[in-house]
């Protein structure tokens, strides 16, 4: 089991590349079950754990599906699906994993699809996508632990969220695109990585307009074709690099993202201190006169990212001052807390609100990763904290962020991925 060892007080300068967008490619690769004729070529794919996870699943139904991590390139032939069904030592291992349900059920008329794992972030149902597909006209039941949806055929119809779901809106696209008729999906997410889905979707041939508003409307095909298709960049890498440049000091660029998906992030950012302007390639962050307090709200899109609200807190550790961020997206989402405050943050939790006493210094420790972007934050801590930080169980940053240690270390930071 790997660990990092990081040696805080390096300031970071240079150019930080960022991957294909983990949150925009696991839905698009779930999107090629869709195409019955061809073969499906993606690009910018991310070579991650939960990449992988989602090519077993493919090749679990029946699609053949080559990687080449070097090129990030992917090509997924859909034409024969053999098994609908998705077990459990699949699905236990992340969450997205509950996309294939839509595409198997728009595909094969039935799904046997195990209840999803993944980070653990307290309560989070996927009752969104039951009533949607329920709405379309499909009969959908749990059996052992088991979601068992079945439809002779899909039809369109008008499905609301009682607030945006990112996975919600996209399983239903799925079923949408087939379903005669027209579906309107109301209070519909708004990330990016939906409008990067309905972008793929519709260069297959889908009719989807609305994309990135909570309106979206879907007027169902017959068929989708094969296409070649470049994956967005991963604001959120994006962010968690920001965020460590301004937390250790200096001057980075960040490239291969899009600045208008990261807006409130930046004007954070931009609040707490740090110089930022937009550069042909990507974004340009300076931070030279310390971190000022910042209050937030974790909101689904445009609002604050919840995937950042870690990597923000840890940042805000040695702010001149008291910060507050208000945590409205997922429970249980402050596991990071007690392991900042193993390096000397001064932080209290009161419901769904944290309170960030800035300190003068953070103080190397062993720390442990219990989720992704818990594990970010955890790592921009070791960079601004003096003396060795270890950050454990390394394995779940590696599900959202590739090579981590190495990208850092090519800016300046000291850090090296060894053996616990």
């Amino acid at each position: 089991m790997d660990k990092f060892v990081i040696r805080g007080g390096k300031k970071l300068k240079g150019r930080l590349t960022v991957e294909g967008a983990k949150n925009a490619a696991l839905p698009i690769i779930a999107a090629t079950l869709l195409i019955k004729k061809g073969e499906t070529v993606l690009h910018n794919i991310p070579p991650l754990r939960d990449i992988n996870t989602i090519i077993a699943m493919l090749e679990h139904i029946g699609a053949r599906v080559s990687f080449d991590q070097d090129s990030r390139t992917m090509t997924v032939n859909a034409e024969k699906l053999v098994n609908n069904t998705a077990p459990y030592e699949m699905m236990s291992k992340m969450r997205a994993s509950f996309l294939v349900l839509g595409p198997i059920l728009a595909r094969m008329g039935e799904a046997v699809i195990s209840l999803p794992g993944g980070c653990s972030l307290g309560p989070r149902p996927v009752n969104y996508h039951i009533k949607g597909f329920q709405a379309l006209g499909a009969e959908v039941t749990e059996k052992q632990g088991n979601i068992v949806a079945t439809a002779k055929k899909l039809k369109g119809n008008t499905i609301y969220f009682d607030r945006p779901s990112h996975t919600g809106t996209e399983n239903i696209l799925y079923a949408a695109v087939m379903a005669s008729g027209t579906t309107r999906i109301i209070n519909a997410a708004c990330d990016p990585e939906v409008v990067d889905l309905a972008e793929f979707l519709n260069r297959a041939g889908a009719k989807i307009s609305g994309a990135g508003t909570p309106d979206i409307t879907v007027e169902g095909v017959s068929q989708l074709k094969a296409l070649e298709y470049s994956v967005m960049g991963d604001r959120l890498e994006a962010g968690t690099f920001l965020m460590a440049g301004m937390a250790a000091g200096g001057e980075i660029e960040v490239i291969g993202t899009e600045t208008s998906h990261l807006e409130l992030v930046l004007k954070k950012l931009v609040e707490a201190g740090a110089e930022i302007k937009s550069t042909a390639q990507g974004i340009k962050l300076r931070a030279e006169r310390g971190i000022s307090p910042v209050d937030a709200v974790t909101f689904p899109f445009p609002g604050f990212p919840t995937d950042l609200q870690a990597c923000l807190i840890a940042l805000l550790a040695r702010a001149r001052g008291i910060s507050r961020i208000s945590e409205t997206v997922f429970e249980d989402r402050f596991s990071h807390v007690m392991e900042l405050r193993r390096l000397g943050a001064d932080i209290g939790i009161a419901g769904n609100e944290a309170t960030i006493n800035g300190v003068k210094r953070l103080s190397g420790a062993i720390v442990m990763a219990s989720d992704i972007r818990a594990g970010a934050g955890l790592v921009i801590a070791g960079l601004s904290a003096s003396g060795k930080t270890e950050v454990l169980r390394v394995y779940h940053i590696d599900r959202g962020y590739y090579r981590l240690e190495e990208k850092l270390s090519a800016a300046g930071a000291d850090i090296k991925r060894m053996t616990a």
